[in-house]
């Protein structure tokens, strides 16, 4: 079936009209229709370090149950989650549900297999330990107290000691 419009986040979706393949099983169950399978698709972005287009296959479980009109069940209805319905003429609108799978399964900032990814793996291992900032003597009561915290003692024990 076409990918519907806004199926992604910002920097990463499936676009519109692209195919997303269906594969699914509708069981007839006593609270509605259960419909369950895997939905998949290509999500197309941008890289979140260096711009770069990002392509990503996604595939994703779906289990959804959809109720019939007044036979919502009571441990369902009783919880915060939207209870989907079956429609006039015996339908079910899969959309929603395929929304919700395919986002919640994108990458919140997607990378490449690029420079960029190369250059950050590089970079992190080669970072020299961080100096120690010389502390502002503003401050230097409290570096004080910290010092002493380090020590083991507290600082009532400190104040008792002196």
């Amino acid at each position: 079936m076409p990918a519907p419009a806004e199926l992604g986040i910002a920097v990463i979706g499936v676009p519109e009209g692209s195919d997303l393949v269906l594969d699914l099983r509708m069981e007839a169950v006593m609270e509605g229709v259960l419909v369950s399978g895997t939905v998949s698709g290509r999500a197309v972005g941008e890289c979140s370090r260096c711009l770069t287009p990002v392509e990503q296959d996604v595939v994703v479980d779906v289990q959804e149950l959809f109720a019939y009109p007044g036979k919502t069940p009571a441990e369902v209805a009783d919880d915060e989650d939207e209870v989907r319905e079956v429609a006039p003429g015996e339908l079910v609108d899969l959309e929603p549900a395929v929304r919700d799978a395919i986002v919640l399964e994108l990458p919140f900032q997607p990378e490449c297999d690029g420079p960029c990814q190369q250059d950050y793996e590089i970079g992190v291992s080669e970072q020299a330990p961080l100096a120690e900032e010389p502390a502002d003597p503003r401050w230097a009561a409290l570096q004080d107290l910290l010092g002493d915290q380090r020590s083991g003692d507290t600082p009532s024990e400190t104040r008792e000691k002196s």
